[in-house]
C-alpha cells in the first residue's frame, strides 16, 4: 500500500499515562492522581503486561482497552476510527501506517503516554 496523501487507517489503541504525560487525567483518573504517581517505565510495563495477554490469546484487545485504557476510546474498545496523515500525533501516525491490518504495535511513544496499536484496517 503506497502512502499516498489520501490514504487512511483505522486504528485501535491503548493509552497509559504517565507523569512525562501533557494532560495528566483521564475518564478513570480525573484529578490525574494516579497518573503523576506512574513512571514511563511502569506505565510500558504495565502496557506489556496487556500486550502479551492479547498475543497469547489470554484476553481481547477491546476488553482490555475497555478497562485499562486512559483515553476516551476505551469505551468503545479502544477504537479511534479512521485517520489519514497529520491527524494524529508523529509517532503514532507513523508506528500505525506501518502495521498491516490486524498487526499489533509495540510500544510507541507520544506527548499523551504510551500506546500500543492494532491496526484494524
Amino acid at each position: 500500500m503506497s502512502a499516498a496523501e489520501g490514504e487512511t487507517v483505522r486504528a485501535s489503541h491503548i493509552l497509559i499515562k504517565h507523569e512525562g504525560s501533557r494532560r495528566k487525567a483521564s475518564w478513570k483518573d480525573p484529578d490525574g492522581r494516579i497518573i503523576s504517581a506512574t513512571t514511563r517505565a511502569d506505565a510500558a510495563a504495565r502496557l506489556l503486561d496487556l500486550r502479551n495477554q492479547i498475543l497469547s490469546g489470554q484476553a481481547a484487545f477491546a476488553d482490555l482497552a475497555a478497562r485499562y485504557s486512559d483515553c476516551s476510546s476505551a469505551k468503545r474498545g479502544g477504537d479511534l476510527g479512521t485517520f489519514g496523515r497529520r491527524q494524529m500525533q508523529k509517532p503514532f501516525e507513523d508506528a500505525t501506517f506501518a502495521l498491516k491490518v490486524g498487526e499489533l504495535s509495540d510500544i510507541v511513544d507520544t506527548d499523551s503516554g504510551v500506546h500500543i496499536i492494532l491496526r484494524t484496517a
